[in-house]
């Protein structure tokens, strides 16, 4: 029976302890038992990381099985291959003879397969009168068949172990959106609370997550992520419930005012000669950008922005702002920078322009820094929402006209 022997390597090649361990592996295999080959050659391309092979070495191994007659690996049918290096190289895709030997001690190393050497290094078999083998000389698939069960194991536990990273990273992802948006909305709605502060311990966090992290370093972000989320949740119950004990009713006639004004954006102008048209009749910079421009034409010359609302829809000025808010995030703009903005254009203004730049950003290298660019136009009285909306109309229009000319 193949399994039961100890044999040192031809050659040169030394004697190794990972020898020694194999072939005493091999001769523990049980006689009855057997396994698809193929069922664990799966396993083992899901365990490879912990088993310490790669690819390559994989490949070969999935050459060397094709060798072996039968579908189930057993003692019974013997364990020895022994293909010729040439006979290897055809079967691993023209692998070269000197990379073949070196994953081939990759596989004795890693203690999947062992080496049966014949007295002159040569790999063959003896057979008796009747065809079957007798003796082969080659390597043996023994310490794979004793470690098929270890090696199942090592592989449900690596599925596993995905899965639950897989999972882990998608709550990270789901706690990232709260966050970002509940701040966004704190800061618009003017909420008390460390609004700066929160946002920037939730970069730490984010920012301490290396690209290939593991499953606990990553379980320790979202225990992180999950805990500030929680804090900015209380805060925002707690201003949410003493608004509603602090309300009066010219508080709900302001609210039913603004809801009014809203519903009514149907009937302002929505083309781009109307609007510059209104632009050039008041040029008063205080006038919100909603007395002039409709939010449907905005949503039109920037439908970008709709991507990044509270509720995947913008229904009204206060969610073109929530989204331009997180857009100012994405795009890495600081919170004093958009607060600065929103203090000198208006937060209706500041969202349209950050619309503006969305739809831009491919052109624009440095949004926060073109931000602040607006931000000190309109100190100076030279910014107008309006007219950056128009520019970026008309040269949508220019660049449609274009494309129909040629």
């Amino acid at each position: 029976m193949d399994t039961n022997f100890v044999t040192t390597p031809f050659g040169r090649r030394a004697m190794t302890r990972a020898m020694l361990t194999g072939q005493s592996k091999a001769r523990d295999v049980n006689p009855a038992h057997s396994v698809d080959k193929w069922k664990l050659y799966r396993a083992l391309c899901e365990a490879r990381g912990r088993l310490g092979i790669s690819d390559r070495t994989l490949a070969l191994l999935n050459a060397l099985l094709s060798f072996y007659p039968k579908t189930e690996i057993s003692s019974e049918t013997g364990l020895v291959v022994f293909p010729s290096n040439q006979q290897l190289s055809l079967r691993a895709n023209g692998m070269a003879e000197q990379t073949i030997r070196r994953h081939l001690a990759l596989l004795v190393n890693a203690g999947l397969i062992a080496r049966k050497d014949s007295a002159n290094g040569k790999r063959y078999s003896r057979r008796h009168r009747d065809g079957e083998i007798r003796e082969a000389f080659g390597f043996s698939l023994a310490p794979l068949l004793a470690r098929s069960s270890e090696i199942e194991a090592m592989a449900q536990d690596v599925i596993a172990d995905r899965l639950r990273l897989q999972n882990v990273r998608e709550s990270i992802t789901i706690c990232r959106r709260d966050i970002a948006k509940l701040i966004a909305m704190a800061e618009i709605e003017n909420a008390p609370g460390e609004w700066p502060a929160h946002y920037q311990t939730f970069r730490d966090i984010i920012d301490s997550i290396p690209r290939n992290a593991d499953i606990d370093l990553i379980t320790t972000a979202l225990q992180k992520l999950r805990a500030l989320r929680v804090l900015i949740i209380n805060t925002l119950d707690t201003w949410k419930d003493s608004r509603i004990l602090g309300g009066n009713p010219s508080q709900n006639e302001r609210h039913i005012q603004i809801s009014e004004s809203e519903s009514s954006l149907d009937s302002e102008p929505e083309t781009v000669t109307e609007i510059a048209e209104n632009v050039r009749s008041d040029s008063s910079s205080s006038r919100t950008p909603n007395g002039t421009i409709p939010l449907s034409l905005v949503l039109s010359a920037c439908p970008a922005i709709a991507d990044y609302a509270p509720c995947g829809d913008i229904r009204d000025w206060r969610d073109l702002s929530a989204a331009a808010n997180v857009v100012g995030r994405m795009f890495g703009i600081s919170p004093s920078a958009y607060q600065a903005a929103c203090s000198t254009m208006g937060a209706i203004s500041t969202a349209v322009a950050v619309s503006c730049i969305l739809e831009r950003s491919e052109h624009i290298q440095s949004p926060g820094g073109y931000l602040r660019h607006l931000t000190r136009q309109s100190e100076a009285g030279s910014f107008s929402a309006a007219q950056m909306l128009m520019g970026l109309m008309k040269t949508r229009e220019q660049a449609i006209a274009e494309l129909i000319r040629n």
